[in-house]
């Protein structure tokens, strides 16, 4: 795993942090709930990627 992938998966979460913090300040919870699981959607369907590599990559390695 490179370390660009770890900064990026870092900065959406700091993002969302912030996101998060201003819209609860501001009264609107619902939207801080709904910026957050998407926050994590994303990393997740990110995550999702980098496994099926993975996976693709023992697969060629071991002749499946």
């Amino acid at each position: 795993m490179n370390v660009d992938f770890i900064f990026k998966i870092a900065a959406i979460g700091i993002i969302v942090s912030v996101l998060s913090l201003v819209l609860t300040r501001s009264g609107r919870e619902e939207q801080a709930m709904l910026t957050t699981l998407a926050g994590l959607i994303v990393v997740l369907l990110m995550m999702v990627e980098k496994i099926s590599d993975l996976f693709t990559t023992i697969e060629t390695l071991f002749g499946f």
